[in-house]
């Protein structure tokens, strides 16, 4: 997750001391209290994203589990949910994410969150917005949710209902959104970068305007569930993209707009930033790339700083990745199963650069990409350790002298 408001606009959120190691200027306040808690990017315990549910009331194009309108068998019980937030919140694990499917369809959600809030943890919810009504949005805030992302593909109404696969979706997911905010309720937005939507990019910032949206979170497609069917960007068309992201988040920002601004699942972006702040002689280059170094890109992501749990209660290096299954947590601690790398894979996601190959294996921006999305790479070509095919960078800005490590990750000799 590449913060774009902090790194290229200067902005402070409290996230920024979990991503970057950095202090921010003001006094967290209680609820992000264990963002800060990591001392370094590769000992921080992993934000949790639970599929509590496969069962949803849309049916997205790119949806990654395949979900429909449907019950699926063998979901955890609400006191198997309960233990597993007992697990987690003594991992002191930062944060949980309540996904799906639909996560609002499960009639305990709210139990579970008052539970996860009890416990000490930092909860956050993604959801597609369309079952929120003005109810539902107090029951988001009374029960304390640090932050809800709303998934909405396109400012323009007709494709993001398309994307949904429901007539109505947007304005629905609108409602949501406005019911949110009337309550108080932190509120953001999740759209996913496909051939569809990145040439609307201008429209949808404009929308962002209007509308007072205060985070938005681009996703790089990951070709998994149904996503799979969808074409992903070529590297001219993420290219244009990320400079598009770029550009109008600094435009919000001067305009004295504070919004949050957030690439994920592609942490080349970070580099392809680094490299467009050097060329335009950026006075905050060097200091954005020691960010960078620190947080390391995908090499601090799957399997280190992010978990999945899914909805049958399997344990993947995340949500992309449920092709591969390292434990159940109706058998097994999830905090056992995270620490136990006598699996290969597992061992090598926590320790993952001289594993790499091709592209990624050579580049000397390794040390602050961290080799891509792995889940990317392996469903591309089979193989966890290739390089990644969403990587836009060209082999010119690839090659060169190594970017060190930090001196806190040379490990001594033996």
């Amino acid at each position: 997750m590449l913060d774009v408001s902090v790194l290229y606009g200067g902005l402070e959120t409290p996230s920024t001391p979990h991503r970057y190691g950095r202090k921010i200027t003001q006094i967290d306040p209680p609820e992000h209290q264990r963002m800060a808690v990591a001392k370094s990017a590769k000992t921080r315990r992993p934000i949790v994203v639970w599929n509590l549910t496969r069962t949803c009331n849309l049916k997205c194009v790119h949806c990654y589990t395949d979900s429909a309108a449907k019950r699926y068998p063998d979901e955890l019980s609400t006191e198997q949910a309960k233990s597993v937030l007992d697990d987690l919140a003594q991992f002191k694990v930062p944060a949980v994410l309540f996904s799906g499917g639909e996560p609002l369809v499960r009639p305990d959600v709210f139990e579970l969150a008052a539970y996860a809030r009890d416990k000490g943890l930092h909860v956050v919810l993604s959801t597609n917005g369309t079952l929120i009504d003005r109810p539902t949005a107090q029951k988001l805030f009374d029960h304390k949710f640090a932050y809800v992302g709303i998934s909405l593909d396109s400012a323009i109404p007709a494709v993001h209902d398309e994307f949904r696969g429901m007539k109505g979706a947007f304005n629905k997911t609108m409602e949501g959104f406005k019911h949110c905010v009337a309550v108080g309720q932190k509120v953001g937005l999740r759209l996913t970068l496909t051939r569809h939507t990145h040439e609307n990019l201008d429209k949808l910032f404009t929308f962002i305007d209007e509308q007072d949206i205060d985070r938005v979170c681009f996703y790089h497609l990951c070709p998994a569930g149904r996503g799979s069917e969808l074409m992903a960007l070529t590297a001219d068309m993420s290219r244009q993209a990320v400079d598009a992201i770029f550009d109008q988040s600094l435009a919000l920002l001067n305009k004295g707009k504070c919004v949050e601004v957030l690439t994920v699942d592609q942490p080349a972006d970070g580099v392809y930033l680094y490299l467009r702040m050097l060329r335009d002689n950026h006075p905050r280059a060097a200091q954005v790339l020691e960010m960078l170094r620190w947080n390391g890109g995908g090499r601090y992501s799957s399997g280190v700083g992010i978990a999945n749990i899914d909805f049958h209660g399997n344990v993947h290096a995340d949500q992309f990745s449920m092709y591969r299954t390292f434990g159940n947590v109706k058998q097994r601690k999830f905090s056992e199963i995270w620490q136990d790398t006598s699996d290969p894979i597992m061992a090598g996601l926590k320790d993952r650069l001289s594993l790499l190959k091709g592209r990624c294996g050579t580049c000397r921006f390794k040390s602050i990409c961290g080799g891509g999305l792995r889940a990317r790479a392996e469903l591309a070509t089979g193989d966890p350790w290739a390089s990644d095919p969403g990587c836009y960078l060209t082999d010119a800005e690839i090659t060169g002298p190594e970017i060190p490590l930090l001196d806190a990750d040379v490990q001594p000799a033996r």
